[in-house]
């Protein structure tokens, strides 16, 4: 019973970011066909961002009108209208609509624009939902939302996604001073990939029906009944303190506030969902749009490299929280601390880019992608602590981190963008040519 609730909680949490981590990691396929080109980045992050108005409805209805939205019947919706707009992405993602005399994506981004409010949405409804679950489930979802990143990735790199050569430019401009870049075709096609995408939310939707309905998953699940006892269990507890020969305890079991359990003081809950907006604003907005500034002057191997093994990173960590997990805000402020320090790195070889440190050499490589790895891995162990932690407060708790992870990213994302689209900050290397001493 363990090891498939294990295995269906894992499911169930790799269709929660499967969509847009797919469309990102396909993008250099998809670019060539589009009259944005590789303006098209910045658009879609635009469009992920407005997207968050689906997990800012559902946080006002659950502040506003407790009870009125069935956790259940939303994921259900979102999902299968997941299925369906990925399914669409197959067939229209390559269509043009002319928009004032001028060709646009429109069906693209529009699509784009549907499977990003169903991951975003899932923030706010997966993880309430596993608190229908005991605990050590909850580390088994993140390892699935980590899978979510990572099986695309690997996909698109069995695809042939980003693989080139570096041609002599005599062979087209008839000079042998410039290198140019040429990118391989692709194994297969970009609607095949779209349809294994769609195939990874049906999963998604088969688990989550299996853990409402399996007799086996039922059995894990934490019934009314044992809250009920547990809540007899703590009226009794409070009746006993209250008699006057253990009075002298009263003191040190007063909550500290009403939040949850009322265990932590409002300083300490703050404190939680700052470093929870802080933690994925780095990892899933900041850091990220200037991944390819980071990498790409140590060559085209490096950045993919650097891709792959960050997407190995948040399963990788997610696995060892099932083993070990310490539920301590000064670790978890020391874990974020060196964390953040990497990310300082990375961010200052972006800046420097295309002449960062060692760019000729091979240890500037390795050293990037072991950056990019480490990153990952120490911020994903904190959003492990945190979703923990969060999860022994109650519902509304996870509602809440659902909302703030939405809103670290989207101020991560409303940082960037005019950092790298408007001012220009960040030049890319090309790794086909390297001018630097």
């Amino acid at each position: 019973m363990s090891v498939l609730t294990h295995v269906l909680a894992c499911l169930f949490g790799m269709g929660s970011w499967v969509t847009i981590c797919g469309l990102w990691v396909e993008i250099p396929l998809i670019v060539s066909h589009t009259p944005e080109g590789w303006y098209l980045p910045s658009y879609l992050s635009v469009i992920v961002q407005i997207a968050n108005i689906g997990p800012l409805f559902v946080t006002l209805m659950h502040r506003f009108r407790p009870g009125t939205l069935k956790e259940t019947a939303v994921i259900y919706f979102i999902v299968s209208f997941g299925i369906l707009a990925s399914f669409l992405l197959a067939f229209f993602w390559s269509e043009r609509v002319e928009v004032q005399g001028v060709d646009r994506s429109v069906p693209l981004l529009l699509l784009t624009f549907f499977i990003s409010i169903v991951d975003c949405t899932s923030s706010v409804t997966f993880l309430p939902f596993m608190m229908q679950l005991k605990t050590k489930y909850l580390t088994t979802y993140y390892i699935g939302e980590g899978l979510s990143g990572l099986v695309p990735a690997l996909v698109a790199m069995v695809q042939g996604v980003g693989v080139m050569d570096c041609v002599n430019a005599s062979q087209i401009l008839g000079s042998n001073e410039t290198l140019l870049q040429h990118y391989q075709p692709a194994n297969f096609s970009v609607e095949a990939y779209f349809f294994l995408l769609t195939a990874m939310m049906v999963v998604c939707l088969v688990a989550f029906v299996l853990l409402n309905n399996h007799p086996a998953v039922l059995k894990e699940h934490e019934t009314k009944h044992n809250n009920a006892g547990d809540s007899i269990s703590q009226w009794k507890t409070k009746r006993t303190e209250q008699k006057p020969m253990i009075g002298f305890h009263r003191g040190h079991d007063k909550p500290k506030s009403s939040f949850g359990t009322g265990k932590y003081s409002w300083l300490q809950v703050v404190y939680i969902y700052v470093i929870l907006a802080w933690v994925n604003g780095l990892t899933n907005t900041l850091l990220p749009s200037v991944q390819s500034y980071s990498c790409l002057p140590y060559g085209n191997q490096a950045y993919h490299w650097s891709a792959t093994m960050a997407n190995v990173a948040n399963p990788v960590a997610c696995f060892i929280t099932m083993f070990y997990l310490r539920r301590s805000l000064v670790l978890l402020g020391l874990l974020t601390s060196v964390g953040s320090l990497i990310g300082v790195y990375i961010m200052g070889v972006a800046v420097s880019s295309p002449c960062p440190l060692l760019v000729n050499e091979t240890s500037g490589a390795v050293l990037m992608v072991l950056a990019w790895f480490f990153f990952i891995f120490i911020l994903s162990f904190v959003k492990v602590i945190i979703a923990v932690i969060l999860r022994d407060e109650g519902h509304s708790a996870l509602v809440w981190c659902g909302a703030v992870v939405q809103i670290g990213s989207m101020l991560g994302a409303v940082t960037m963008f005019p950092l790298v689209n408007v001012y220009d900050l960040f030049t890319s290397g090309d790794p086909c040519n390297k001018h630097c001493i």
